[in-house]
């Protein structure tokens, strides 16, 4: 058993406790009482089964696979399909982030987009076959989008392509198949994942299509992205597919068009920058602890006016952050946040999660840049969430373009 990281705080003995909490405005106050105490469940589960393990894990780029069985046990797997709300849903993945952004990763991989686009999009047979084993972390998805070549522009860009193939016996039903070729990239949990959601171009008509690939069918090749500053624990991989030969049965049935897959797109861009807030959480959360107890001069860093201010504005940014999403969730539960909504909800947050755990690791000086005391891994972390599921770049456009009427993008 590994030793408790000297980065994280020890609840027995932590100078803070009595100070406000990074909910500055309290914003939790707006949940249900089940779902506060879900939520305080879940921050007892990360305290002692994640945050004592989560910087080795990160160190030596290895998933903790045998926590699956303990996380599924917590039954957060798709909260809104279960009756909480989107405020708690959110919540829940800033919560994860708060102390490991790659398991939070992996989480909304998994739930928000492979379990996600089952309920939304699987048809009775589908759900019936893969939702319960998936819901429950007995089987583990990915969702296979980005191209080596095209990640901003896959939708007119994707280059992977699916041919159906009429009356072929290889089909276990000895009805139609679909041949996949093409590669995906950055796809996370793929090392390991048993299903991956793929999404292909139909040579026929050039619509998108999704299929449920089995990822030991032959022609599936996977292999690790190396080398990685960021998100160390999460699997990403680089995916290629060889004439793989997939059952008509496992085409995705509500998939139509890239419009489809935008639907899942808009909520998982949600959840990434729920994300964002957590690593402003987790990054007051290490900076102001460093402060009260580190002595400089004779006294804690906390009582110079310079730590202040950046603590201070570090805590604005969060709560500025937070209070965005809670009315994105607020507009979610009314069906109405809409993508331009949720772009600028991703930009904003991200631009401000980059100068909070800016300010955090300078609070830090020279313990800030090594793994040891935290603050180094949610500083390079953060770059990962400023980048996937729509840069900020893209997002900022995606904005433009509904308040001028006139896209920038193309």
């Amino acid at each position: 058993m590994p030793a408790a990281n000297p980065g994280i705080p020890d609840p027995a003995a932590n100078a803070v406790d009595s100070l406000p909490t990074a909910d500055f405005f309290g914003f939790e106050s707006l949940l249900s009482e089940r779902e506060r105490l879900k939520l305080q469940e879940l921050r007892e589960f990360l305290a002692a089964e994640i945050a004592p393990f989560a910087t080795e894990w990160w160190n030596n780029a290895e998933f903790p696979a045998h926590i699956l069985p303990k996380l599924a046990a917590l039954e957060l797997s798709a909260p809104a399909q279960r009756g909480y709300s989107h405020l708690f849903a959110g919540l829940v993945i800033a919560e994860i982030t708060r102390v490991d952004t790659s398991i939070a990763t992996f989480f909304l991989v998994h739930h928000d987009l492979f379990v996600e686009s089952l309920y939304g999009f699987g048809s009775d047979e589908q759900k019936s076959r893969l939702l319960d084993d998936a819901a429950n972390l007995r089987t583990t998805g990915a969702f296979a989008l980005t191209e080596p070549e095209h990640g901003s522009d896959v939708a007119g860009g994707m280059e992977t392509r699916a041919r159906r193939v009429s009356g072929s016996t290889g089909a276990a039903d000895g009805g139609d198949v679909w041949v996949l070729n093409g590669a995906k990239r950055w796809i996370g949990n793929g090392t390991f994942c048993d299903y991956m959601l793929v999404w292909a171009r139909d040579e026929a008509d050039g619509a998108i299509r999704g299929f449920i690939v089995d990822a030991t069918l032959p022609g599936v090749g996977r292999s690790r992205i190396e080398n990685k500053i960021a998100l160390r624990t999460v699997q990403n991989a680089d995916i290629v597919f060889r004439d793989v030969r997939v059952p008509e049965a496992d085409r995705f049935a509500g998939i139509g068009s890239f419009e489809d897959t935008n639907e899942l797109l808009r909520g998982s861009r949600i959840m990434v920058a729920w994300q964002a807030v957590g690593q402003q959480l987790a990054a007051f959360d290490v900076a102001r602890q460093h402060a009260v107890e580190r002595q400089q001069f004779g006294r804690p860093l906390a009582k110079f006016q310079l730590i202040q201010q950046q603590l201070v504005t570090m805590l604005g940014n969060a709560v500025a952050s937070m209070g965005m999403m809670v009315r994105i969730a607020q507009l979610q539960q009314e069906g109405k946040a809409d993508m331009a909504q949720v772009a600028l909800a991703k930009s904003y947050t991200s631009a401000r999660m980059r100068e909070t755990v800016a300010m955090g690791r300078s609070i830090l000086g020279g313990n800030g840049i090594v793994s040891d005391f935290r603050m180094a891994k949610i500083f390079v972390d953060a770059e990962a969430i400023y980048t996937y599921e729509g840069s900020f770049e893209i997002n900022t456009l995606i904005v433009g373009r509904a308040v001028t009427g006139v896209s920038a993008i193309v």
